[in-house]
């Protein structure tokens, strides 16, 4: 009995310690791509499942004044989202053997195209988001300003 109290303990810390390590990647990051400054929120959305959004444009209106919208989108029915409420990243999930959020794509509004992601910190407040197309790859690095 005392022995299985001890398993069904460890499982649980164990359990404990990988939602608490994918769940470090939450909070508010300010983003930086091609000058354009925006704010993303990186939240839970599934068991072990995570999405990252902006909600702050720097520049998100267009010369005429009007709202810049998702026009690059490939999906016709995304092309009217403010640019200030584009998703980014669908959903990754946190592989704690290796340390990272994966099995996920990442989605450039500039160039309405999509990638195969990896996201991992290089530093306490330093997010590196990976994006694959075949074996080519580009970093940027998104800083934490809130928890």
């Amino acid at each position: 009995m005392l022995a299985l109290c001890g398993v069904i303990a460890l499982s649980a810390s164990i359990a404990s310690a990988s939602t608490n390590g994918g769940d470090r990647i939450l909070g508010v990051y300010k983003a930086v791509k091609d000058g354009a400054v925006s704010k993303v929120r990186i939240s839970k959305i599934g068991d072990n499942a995570y999405k990252a959004q902006v909600f702050w444009l720097e520049k998100d209106k267009n010369p005429d004044g009007s709202i810049r919208t998702d026009l690059k989108n490939p999906d016709p029915a995304k092309r009217k989202t403010p640019s200030n409420q584009i998703v980014l990243i669908e959903s990754v999930s946190y592989d704690s053997k290796e340390g990272v959020w994966n099995n996920g794509n990442i989605y450039d509004p500039t160039s309405g195209k999509v990638y195969k992601t990896v996201v991992d910190f290089t530093d306490e407040k330093t997010l590196r988001v990976r994006g694959y197309l075949g074996p080519f790859s580009k970093s940027l690095y998104w800083h934490k300003i809130e928890e």
